[in-house]
């Protein structure tokens, strides 16, 4: 089909929803020219997302929650310099996964397994969703992470466990800063920030920004989203048993009908491939703790918090690791690009924002074609149509696969 039939085919509605669903996710930035109000030139954020409000948060001076000046865990000693900076982070928490999934959709997507009549633009079209669900799984999820771990910091105020260090507290004035403890001799004494000489952002801000660990959450949720998708695209997953058959006992062991060949374990080779980047996620959430940047707490709860949002990135856009054959979920019908309805039924699977009750035999066809060939788009086929009212299902874990994978 040619390239301006294709393109016309594809509805322009449902392609500004993903448009403004990318702008949900991310934000934008324009410069600001300098005038005699304001002398220095600057950037505005003029549009709004999930990483603005945590681009917001991290703006805002965090809390700072008092602490004793005999807080062991708040004395260790302070150094500028960090295993993982703030920069090797976003390239290998951002850029490294989606290089990783630009070139494995772009290289190993097929349209549809097993369909001879599968035309180059159904193909190129299907490589394209693949990637955009893939980029967009992994912008939810660090959006997401970044968002609640910013908002945590500045709500918690937590000191780090180099405080000390950064105040330099002013040993002469505890009693002016004291604001709780019994305030004799040997009991527990807690003071305000205020008390430190050093009252710099070094102090202000970062001083009492421990919980979470924003690397930490950051990591996960690039690097575990990004171990979640390979797994899926590869078939990197616990063998298992769809409808949990039961062995017979007069079978012999070596009968190759029995239920334990019915499975096997992934090669180790592609295991490890998996597992690196959750690997190298884990290595820069501990660094966090070596370089007394975090408490043990901080580092699990921002670990944590991470494969959250990673997971919550993964399954949005993508069919579950061990049903899926590596596919991403397709994307909505035209006609609900932008809302589903009120008051749609759903408790027995006949409904959803990927399909809806057709009004004819051309609008069947369109369905059918839709969701037949797996690009998520509208191209020709040769299919007869079906008359009258016709609601159509999605069935697209089935019959489909990769040339990588086995289906």
């Amino acid at each position: 089909m040619p390239l301006a039939a294709a393109l016309a085919r594809i509805s322009k509605l449902l392609v500004l929803s993903y448009i403004i669903d990318w702008i949900f996710i991310m934000c934008d930035r324009i410069p600001v020219p300098s005038t005699q109000y304001n002398p220095k030139p600057k950037k505005l954020t003029i549009t709004s997302g999930t990483a603005l409000i945590g681009y917001g948060f991290s703006k805002v001076e965090p809390n700072k929650h008092p602490f004793s000046l005999t807080d062991a865990t708040i004395a260790y000693p302070y150094d500028e310099t960090e295993t993982v900076s703030t920069a090797a982070l976003v390239l290998t928490g951002l850029m490294a996964p989606a290089i990783i999934i630009l070139a494995i959709a772009l290289i190993t997507t097929p349209a549809q397994a097993g369909n001879t009549r599968t035309s180059y633009m159904q193909l190129f079209q299907s490589k394209i969703w693949e990637w955009n669900a893939g980029w967009m799984g992994l912008a939810s999820s660090l959006a997401g992470a970044w968002m609640a771990t910013e908002g945590l910091k500045e709500l918690v105020g937590k000191p780090r466990p180099d405080l000390l260090a950064r105040c330099n507290p002013n040993l002469n004035a505890i009693e002016e800063n004291m604001v709780g403890g019994l305030g004799v001799a040997g009991a527990p004494i807690i003071v305000a920030w205020t008390i430190c000489q050093d009252q710099s952002d070094t102090l202000r801000i970062g001083g009492f920004q421990s919980f979470p660990s924003g690397h930490a959450s950051f990591a996960f949720a690039g690097l575990g989203y990004l171990t979640l998708w390979l797994s899926a695209k590869f078939s990197i997953s616990f063998p298992y048993l769809p409808s949990y058959p039961v062995e017979g006992t007069t079978q012999p062991h070596t009968d190759e009908s029995s239920v334990r060949f019915r499975g096997a374990a992934p090669p180790v080779l592609m295991m490890l491939l998996a597992f690196v980047p959750t690997a190298t996620a884990s290595f820069i959430a501990v660094s966090r703790w070596a370089d007394n940047r975090h408490h043990g707490f901080d580092v699990l709860f921002g670990s944590a918090l991470g494969i959250v949002f990673a997971y919550i990135g993964f399954r949005m856009y993508h069919l579950p690791i061990q049903r899926g054959a590596g596919w991403a979920w397709g994307p909505r019908a035209p006609r609900r690009a932008f809302i589903r309805g009120v008051g749609v039924p759903t408790s027995l699977g006949v409904d959803s924002w990927a399909y809806s009750y057709t009004s004819g035999p051309e609008e069947t066809l369109r369905q059918e074609r839709v969701l037949g060939n797996g690009t998520g788009f509208d191209v020709e086929a040769n299919d007869s149509g079906y008359g009258g009212q016709e609601e159509v299902i999605p069935m697209r874990e089935q019959g489909h696969g990769h040339g990588h994978t086995q289906a």
